[in-house]
């Protein structure tokens, strides 16, 4: 089944533009999986909404920071005082749909003891997901302390959903300013622009070109360019001070490799299905047995991408993370301190060289699956 340049450029500008909504703000295991000792770690360290209160020093306290760091929220917090345990940043809007549309600022949820009022519904933050309770706050927990309230559907313009719409805008604005440069300038770039191209040029003839072919790699190159300055501008942004571990989002790595799977099975040609279907070349017991194997691995080149990009990026900031936290649970300044600051400047220069590379191999194995798809197969080589 092959699908014209028109509709497919079509289906990825409105893929990319609803990426950033597709990432569900309050999934629980989005970012990491919880302890089983997380109950033990909220005794020895109090949170207020997403933010930990109190001295970080001690292990349970770092295990706790760590984890809230990584998940998503409902604001930003820039820096806090550990003194007067305010914290400084801004509200994000909260959207829910609770039998109707629901709007109001995340500022209502000051900390996880107060509950938001909204015409007469009441609703409580507990561990960054939003549930239906009442003018006490109450909450059902089970005997593994998750609360059985209702859930309504969260669209709220999380965190990460703002980091999103930042870069998919640094995106556009990137590649606009270079096609005005190019049509301005006689197709030669200028100021940023002559940063960008190497760039494109690098794609086209690295990964594009070598993996889909050159009769067919202008149709792709669209969404292999968008999908590589998107991973790494997330990347990057998630090594600055803010700390947003978009990229380590679950959510976010399905939605991309979604796309891909989508882009590579619309575009495959009907050797690709032979192939996965009825293998030229093999015995018939074998075609049998081999047509849900090949099946199977349509499914699992996705799952690939997507585990590849979420384990790379969450564990850099698990790490560099864990690292800073030695100055504060060794306490001894004279012989940690160096040692902390060395090491995590040492890895956070490493996960600079990671954040492009895990867009380079997320790109690259999109043009290889994608290529694979289109190919053009010599049936004579089977016989």
């Amino acid at each position: 089944m092959v699908i014209s340049n028109k509709p497919l450029n079509l289906f990825l500008a409105i893929a990319i533009s609803i990426l950033p909504f597709l990432g569900f703000s309050n999934v629980e295991n989005d970012t990491l999986v919880h302890s089983t000792e997380k109950k033990t770690v909220e005794n020895a360290h109090k949170t207020e909404g997403h933010h930990v209160v109190g001295p970080v020093n001690s292990p349970d306290a770092v295990s706790a920071y760590i984890e809230h760091h990584l998940q998503d929220s409902h604001d930003f917090n820039f820096f806090s005082d550990g003194e007067t345990g305010k914290h400084y940043g801004f509200s994000l809007p909260v959207i829910l749909w609770d039998n109707e549309l629901k709007m109001f600022s995340s500022s209502k949820f000051h900390n996880e003891l107060e509950v938001a009022n909204v015409d007469g519904s009441f609703y409580k933050l507990h561990h960054g997901k939003i549930y239906v309770s009442d003018a006490k706050g109450s909450l059902n927990l089970d005997a593994k302390q998750h609360p059985l309230n209702k859930m309504p559907l969260d669209f709220s313009i999380t965190k990460n959903v703002v980091s999103m719409l930042f870069v998919a805008f640094m995106v556009f604005f990137m590649f606009t300013s270079l096609a005005r440069a190019y049509k301005k300038n006689g197709s030669m770039p200028s100021g940023f622009g002559r940063v960008l191209e190497p760039l494109i040029i690098f794609i086209r003839d690295e990964i594009a070109i070598p993996n889909i072919g050159e009769k067919k790699y202008r149709k792709f190159m669209g969404y292999l360019l968008t999908v590589f300055f998107f991973i790494w501008l997330l990347n990057l942004l998630g090594m600055t001070p803010l700390g947003i571990n978009v990229t380590g989002n679950i959510a976010v790595t399905i939605c991309l490799a979604v796309f891909t799977f989508i882009i590579t099975q619309f575009s495959a040609n009907k050797d690709y299905w032979k192939h996965i279907f009825w293998m030229p070349g093999v015995p018939v017991p074998m075609k049998i047995i081999l047509m849900p194997i090949e099946l199977l691995g349509t499914l699992t080149k996705p799952f690939a991408l997507l585990i590849r990009l979420f384990a790379n990026i969450t564990a850099g900031h698990v790490v560099i993370m864990s690292l800073i936290a030695m100055i504060f649970v060794g306490k001894n300044l004279a012989s940690d301190l160096p040692i902390s600051i060395g090491l995590t400047l040492f890895i956070s220069v490493i996960e600079i060289l990671v954040a492009f590379l895990q867009a380079f191999i997320f790109t690259m194995l999109s043009s290889l699956f994608i290529g694979m798809a289109v190919q053009e197969h010599d049936h004579d080589d089977h016989h």
